[in-house]
């Protein structure tokens, strides 16, 4: 059986305004089979720029209750070294929440190729806004 292909995405909150909104959306996708969830991961850095990673599991349920519902597939894809790298880039009181996920809506095409003995031979996102602002005319 063929997989889809996988993402990881890197979403920030200034000012560590990390609230669980997004939660809701992420579920929709699990249960429509669009994506699996393999992992999440959290990290904060504060006022004084120490940094902390949290994994789904070591989630405290009072601050990311929404999370918790999400089926992980495989904890620890996402580990230190990715912790490390975006701690790198993230400004003092603010946070980042690291999605590793299968894009499952592609894994029929992903078949398809193969067996008409297809190559890929590159894959490009183009992010949300890039793409919404050159569709509107902006």
């Amino acid at each position: 059986m063929a997989s889809g292909p996988v993402d990881v995405v890197i979403i920030g909150f200034p000012g560590n305004r990390f609230t669980g909104r997004i939660a809701p959306a992420l579920m929709e996708l699990v249960e429509s089979n669009t994506i699996r969830v393999l992992d999440l991961l959290f990290v904060t850095k504060d006022a004084a720029g120490v940094t902390t990673a949290i994994d789904i599991q070591d989630l405290d349920p009072e601050t990311g209750p929404a999370f918790l519902e999400v089926n992980v597939h495989d904890p620890g894809v996402l580990g230190p070294d990715d912790a490390e790298e975006v701690a790198d880039d993230l400004a003092p009181e603010s946070s980042a929440l690291l999605i590793a996920f299968e894009n499952t809506w592609a894994a029929r095409f992903v078949e398809a190729c193969r067996a008409a003995d297809a190559v890929l031979i590159d894959q490009i996102r183009i992010p949300a806004d890039v793409s919404e602002a050159a569709l509107s005319g902006s």
